[in-house]
């Protein structure tokens, strides 16, 4: 059917997409600095000295390396194409917009979940165990989709400057960590600030990762993945319905 020939064909350029932002962007110094060692730094800079548990720091590390690594790249291929002029090309070409978006959401998930594996192998090296790894893979794809996602809202803003979006990501992602039970479990925390915590995508995947790692989760399990669909569902619909309304104020 001709629906189904262009659903696959723009699929296939969205794959195109992704490779080329993973190709390009992967190596760029904001991705480096904000995605990898940042959270990496700032994770050590809390549990160095508190005699923490290795099954209770990499949950809350995984959560870090995971969200910002998988925010990293599709806040700042909008606005760097836009200036670098090559937006006009890529939307002069026959390709739909939700290609596009599609495109530079899994070029984040792919690099996301490739760098997620560094923690969970420091941990499976130093004897954490995973119950439920079917249960735990499946959280880390579906986290890493939903964080992906939320990067790309960061680049609706119709900006052609890199550092201004990700000025408005850090204004969001850096309270996000503090309320998501990285630091300090759901259960260790009081009433108001469990309230704060359940309004963040990361809490839903901490929980999970310290149910899978630490057996120690806090909700139960469906919730967890109930809500990081429902927030990956939210994030994907803004994040098109939006672009379509600032796009072409870029170019």
């Amino acid at each position: 059917m001709p629906e189904i020939a262009l659903v696959r064909q723009q699929m296939r350029r969205a794959l195109a997409i992704a490779r080329k932002d993973i190709r390009i962007y992967y190596s760029k110094g904001p991705v480096i600095i904000f995605g990898i060692l940042f959270p990496v730094f700032l994770f050590l800079s809390f549990t160095i000295g508190r005699h923490l548990s290795i099954d209770f720091m990499i949950p809350g590390l995984l959560g870090m390396i995971l969200f910002f690594t998988a925010t990293s790249i599709s806040p700042i291929v909008v606005p760097w194409e836009a200036q670098s002029r090559t937006l006009e090309r890529l939307m002069s070409c026959p390709v739909r917009l939700e290609a596009i978006i599609a495109g530079d959401i899994l070029a984040s998930f792919a690099f996301g979940t490739a760098i997620s594996l560094v923690p969970i192998i420091i941990g499976l090296a130093m004897g954490v165990t995973v119950s439920g790894p079917a249960v735990f893979a499946l959280a880390v794809i579906l986290a890493a989709l939903c964080f992906a996602s939320m990067g790309n809202v960061f680049s609706i803003p119709p900006t052609n400057l890199p550092a201004t979006v990700n000025m408005i990501a850090a204004v969001v992602k850096f309270p996000v960590v503090f309320i998501s039970g990285v630091f300090i479990p759901l259960n260790e925390l009081p009433v108001w600030g469990q309230a704060v915590a359940y309004i963040s995508p990361l809490t839903y995947f901490t929980d999970i990762s310290r149910n899978c790692l630490q057996g120690q989760g806090y909700l139960p399990l469906a919730l967890d993945f109930t809500a990081l669909a429902a927030f990956t569902v939210l994030f994907l619909v803004v994040a098109m319905k939006m672009h379509y309304k600032t796009m072409p104020r870029r170019i």
